[in-house]
């Protein structure tokens, strides 16, 4: 025996229409809401993801600048430094740095020094590419512990780099030895 269907006419969505979209809202609502609350446009303070980024580009820049004094003080290295240097520029690049990069100075002859020096150059190549390897692995590391509170675009770039730092000190310990 077959019920018959109800007298009274449905207005509005069915139950299982609900159902069906229910989740498809919420994840959206979190979405929309968990991208916008931390402050990422007009808030009072840089999220964190923010903050990693500008951190990272500054720790980039100012690696960029170590190599162009340990270029400055050997100018036999220049042409070995000059690839990873150049990557170094587009990580910073690539972390939203919008600094005017200090040009290298084995491409100019000025020679002029920068506006903060970085740490002294050794006075031996040997030293001084022990340095920059020293400073490429600080700086690796410190994006790969950063990684992990990192959302996920900004995760992989940092895990990208930071692994391209890993190789820019295995170069730098190659071409010493």
């Amino acid at each position: 025996m077959s019920f018959p269907p109800s007298p009274r006419a449905r207005s509005g969505p069915r139950r299982r229409s609900l159902l069906a979209v229910a989740p498809a809202a919420l994840l959206v609502a979190g979405c929309s809401a968990g991208s916008e609350d931390p402050g990422a446009s007009g808030g009072s303070r840089p999220s964190a993801a923010d903050r990693a980024r500008a951190r990272a580009a500054r720790d980039s820049r100012e690696l960029a600048e170590r190599y162009d004094a340990v270029v400055a003080a050997h100018p036999k290295l220049a042409e070995r430094l000059r690839p990873l240097r150049a990557e170094v520029v587009r990580h910073a690049e690539a972390f939203g740095d919008t600094a005017e990069p200090s040009p290298s100075p084995s491409s100019s002859g000025s020679g002029a020094p920068a506006a903060s020096p970085p740490a002294a150059v050794p006075a031996k190549e040997k030293d001084a590419l022990a340095g920059l390897a020293a400073a490429e692995r600080e700086i690796s590391g410190r994006r790969t512990e950063a990684l992990l509170d990192a959302p996920g675009e900004l995760a992989r770039l940092l895990a990208s780099v930071a692994a391209a730092g890993a190789a820019h000190v295995y170069l730098l310990t190659e071409a010493r030895g």
